[in-house]
């Protein structure tokens, strides 16, 4: 696996974000992983991750997952989430995305789990993912560390 060039102030990824995971992400090209713990301040019920936090979780390993598969930058459309069981605060955990069909460029479909450290399901979702339009591009790419051309292409004209 190979790591993907983090953000400055994602709330996921960005490692400017002191309020964020601070995740970092990897690749083989097809799939995009990150392993982490849930601090205990991101609990909803006690001892219990809040669900919404997961969500945004699977949402980043989909949208990167994407852009590694199709050189484009997305955003979400759609978002569904399937709650297995609860993800417990400091513990290991690993979220795999993937891209599951490319429409033309057009729209993008994906799927992501969450597993705890025994490789037991914890959540899964699916995701549509819309290209970002072009005249966003600079601004977005002007937050990297380092080169985002080594995932992304310009939008297509």
């Amino acid at each position: 696996m190979n790591a993907l060039p983090p953000t400055r102030h994602c709330f996921v990824c960005g490692i400017h974000n002191p309020a964020g995971f601070q995740i970092h992400l990897e690749t083989d090209r097809k799939v995009v992983e990150t392993r982490f713990r849930f601090r205990r301040e991101w609990c909803g019920f006690p001892d219990t991750v809040h669900g919404g936090l997961i969500a945004t979780v699977l949402d980043e390993v989909m949208v990167w997952a994407v852009g590694v598969a199709s050189g484009h930058l997305t955003y979400c459309a759609e978002l569904e989430v399937r709650y297995q069981r609860p993800a417990r605060p400091e513990s290991d955990v690993v979220a795999r995305g993937e891209l599951v069909t490319n429409r033309r460029n057009r729209l993008f479909l994906a799927s992501a789990s969450l597993l705890d450290s025994e490789g037991t399901l914890l959540s899964e979702s699916t995701g549509k993912y819309l290209p970002v339009p072009g005249e966003l591009h600079p601004r977005m790419f002007a937050d990297f560390v380092g080169d985002p051309g080594t995932v992304f292409r310009p939008p297509d004209p």
